[in-house]
């Protein structure tokens, strides 16, 4: 009785936080701007279930660091970064440490010039300012004023966010998705596509076109950009350089830092250097 008991308390609970969360989300849907702002605080563990809306969203981390998985991949979200979310597309969002985040929510009129796929982007010292100063205007801002002008001018911005390339495509075969939840759990894992091959029951050539195929990706492109994502999450957990290298199974540090730069144009320190503790 009590186990039961305690799976209605739960049920309940998951059934309120989803009536709240579509009332949240309606709200957004009938509000007469092309963009609505919410700002909140995560800790860490929270997460925020599947979910989609018919606004797209930039899911934006002013400090701490989440991921946002969907059916086309997982995205990791450090500081000063943001995720797209197209129209409808359903997600979840997890936090991996207490968080400042923005929510920009717009109107798929004023979202024709956003990626039609969820992207990661990077966003500008002026783009942070505009929306800091955006989201302590009311929900019905006075769109012919001051706080009108500075909104077109946001929208403006967010026509040409540069795209940062921090993405790990979710293969859709079965055999794929073995060897890529495997590379997830231990990125240090070393094993040729030839091993995996014998691992999984298929030739090496059929698993190269089809990763190539389903991700965009050969298999070594996919494993660095799935050690690069593992990278993020520990140096966002205050890890050393060495450290990381060495967990991710890099013979030396600069090989582990010299792999960071080519894939984000900046070492790992520079990458966190304009990302505050909290804001």
């Amino acid at each position: 009785m009590p186990n039961n008991i305690a799976k209605e308390t739960n049920a309940d609970a998951s059934n309120a936080w989803l009536s709240e969360r579509m009332r949240t989300i309606q709200d957004l849907e009938d509000t007469p701007r092309p963009l609505v702002i919410r700002v909140a605080r995560r800790q860490l563990g929270d997460e925020i279930p599947t979910h989609s809306h018919r606004r797209g969203q930039l899911l934006y981390a002013r400090c701490g660091l989440m991921t946002t998985d969907t059916e086309q991949g997982i995205w990791v979200v450090p500081p000063h970064r943001a995720v797209w979310i197209p129209s409808g597309l359903a997600h979840r969002v997890q936090f991996l440490k207490r968080t400042a985040l923005c929510n920009l929510y717009l109107t798929p009129e004023v979202s024709t010039h956003m990626p039609p796929t969820c992207s990661m982007v990077a966003i500008s010292p002026l783009l942070a300012a505009l929306i800091r100063e955006a989201s302590s205007y009311p929900t019905l801002y006075d769109e012919s004023g001051e706080q009108g002008r500075l909104v077109a001018v946001l929208l403006d911005q967010l026509a040409s966010l540069p795209q940062a390339p921090i993405h790990l495509p979710t293969p859709s075969d079965n055999r794929l998705q073995r060897i890529a939840q495997a590379i997830q759990a231990e990125p240090n894992d070393t094993r040729t596509l030839g091993d995996w091959a014998r691992v999984v029951g298929a030739s090496s050539r059929t698993l190269s076109r089809h990763f190539r195929a389903e991700t965009g990706m050969t298999f070594g492109q996919w494993r660095q950009q799935a050690r690069l994502l593992c990278a993020l999450r520990m140096l966002a957990d205050q890890r050393t350089v060495g450290d990381v290298a060495d967990a991710l199974g890099y013979d030396s540090q600069s090989a582990f830092i010299h792999m960071f730069r080519k894939a984000t144009g900046k070492t790992p320190a520079r990458y966190f250097a304009d990302a505050p503790d909290d804001e």
